[in-house]
């Protein structure tokens, strides 16, 4: 079901914020933190500010400990490259998340998926015990599930090639079914059962009633939560969770460091003491080009890393936590210290071992160039994660977007050249190597004097000239 309509009581209601919540069949949470901080960046993000600090964290606390959670606060959840939680505690940990606000309704999509049978009736029963405690709702898909698990459910509603083929009490879905031997009964005998009986029965004739009675009512609307986190206070949190994940993720940013390290000494030696006779021109010039595109280009081996930050905030957005604004700023301040450290390392090696203009403003110009290129690929890679949500995918959907700009930046081919339909209007001025090759060429070229090997004019040639 992809579209529909909401009705409590006949009356057409939105689901507000800590009204409801929704439990993703996949475990969407960050691998880096512990147990307890995830909880706690949460539990900032969806309680109200008017809680102060110590009434979170017992918050916290409490909803651990009521899912058993209490001896793993400080394991980090882990995931494909670092050990962590179980299947079922992780469960545990993506319900926790959603019953902060103690709701009143709660959605789970097949909890018990990829679940053992011993895992998935303790995962089951802890939310049983939690439902009883404090008077939730709790409604949950499940497929085949154990006859231990299939007990603790209070009502069942059957479906069957999209249709309803049974919904009422647990006990009546059990009457008359044959039992084995050892006093179980598996779940398919029960569904074929069910589906013989169930539209002959005085049950569904009962059910259809009452969902007549209910859509000709217009009275009683469901209870509206408290307020959630402020904006400040969510953009200030995500940029804080943020920062943490990415300081703990080698590969969101520090492996990239080590890369760029890398071809930064490559490129240091290949042009080293580069100089200032008439073939240091062209070298120049296709040093500057390289930092421009390829260090800017390898920001795709972060893309892993924006694809699980992207399912992590569909999930949260989904539950209301924040929107969009929030989640954007604080993306951005959180990465900046990092792009910042991968521009300035890295660019320092390269520039100074080429022996490019000397003056610590010509410098920090180009530190600065190559800062906001990494801040520009960093963007459109976290768009394009958000559009192809698969690995592969969007790895060759960046790669190829950054390929067409670099192109068409001005270097390979010069701007007069390039044909004017689509090439040369838009694409030349959409593409961002075609500044980042000025502001290098502009930077680096004004004020040198480089000696003139062509026949006839003058013995010398300035950068201005050149430009």
């Amino acid at each position: 079901m992809q579209t529909g309509e909401i009705f409590i009581n006949g009356r057409k209601e939105t689901l507000a914020f800590g009204t409801s919540a929704y439990v993703t069949q996949d475990d969407t949470l960050m691998t880096t933190l512990t147990v307890r901080e995830a909880m706690y960046y949460s539990a900032q993000l969806q309680l109200p500010d008017s809680m102060s600090k110590f009434e979170k964290k017992e918050r916290v606390e409490m909803t651990i400990k009521e899912m058993g959670l209490h001896d793993s606060m400080d394991t980090r959840i882990g995931g494909w490259s670092i050990k962590g939680l179980s299947g079922g505690q992780k469960r545990r940990v993506s319900i926790c998340i959603e019953i902060l606000t103690r709701l009143k309704l709660l959605f789970l999509d097949e909890p018990t998926s990829g679940l053992d049978s011993a895992t998935s009736f303790h995962v089951m029963s802890r939310i049983v015990k939690l439902a009883r405690q404090d008077g939730r709702t709790v409604i949950a898909s499940i497929h085949q599930p154990s006859s231990e698990v299939f007990e603790l459910f209070n009502n069942l509603c059957l479906l069957s090639t999209g249709m309803t083929v049974y919904f009422g009490s647990i006990l009546m879905a059990k009457e008359g079914i044959i039992q084995d031997p050892d006093g179980t009964t598996s779940t398919e005998e029960v569904i074929n059962i069910l589906i013989n009986s169930y539209k002959s029965s005085g049950t569904f004739q009962e059910v259809q009633h009452l969902v007549s009675k209910i859509c000709q009512q217009n009275e009683g609307t469901l209870e509206k939560k408290g307020s959630q986190a402020s904006f400040i206070t969510q953009c200030l949190v995500i940029t804080s969770r943020s920062f943490v994940n990415m300081y703990r993720d080698l590969g969101y940013y520090w492996l990239r460091l080590a890369i760029y390290i890398a071809l930064c000494l490559c490129v240091g030696t290949i042009f080293h003491d580069i100089g200032f006779t008439f073939g240091s021109i062209q070298a120049r010039g296709s040093m500057l080009m390289f930092v421009a595109a390829f260090l800017t280009f390898m920001a795709i081996g972060g893309f892993p890393s924006f694809v699980e930050d992207m399912k992590i905030f569909g999930r949260e957005r989904l539950n209301g936590h924040y929107g969009v604004s929030a989640y954007v700023i604080g993306n951005i301040f959180s990465s900046l210290p990092y792009l910042l450290i991968i521009s300035l390392l890295p660019g320092a090696i390269a520039y100074y071992l080429v022996g490019l203009q000397k003056s610590f403003e010509h410098f920090a110009y180009f530190v600065l160039v190559l800062f906001v290129c990494m801040m520009l690929v960093e963007s459109l890679m976290m768009i394009v994660a958000s559009i192809v949500p698969d690995f592969l995918m969007g790895i060759i959907t960046g790669a190829g977007i950054q390929g067409v700009m670099m192109l068409n930046g001005g270097f390979f081919r010069l701007p007069n050249d390039l044909p004017k339909p689509f090439w040369r209007y838009p694409m030349y001025y959409i593409a961002f190597h075609k500044y980042a090759n000025q502001g290098f060429y502009k930077n680096e070229f004004e004020g040198l004097t480089f000696p003139n090997n062509q026949a006839g004019g003058s013995s010398t040639i300035t950068g201005e000239e050149i430009l």
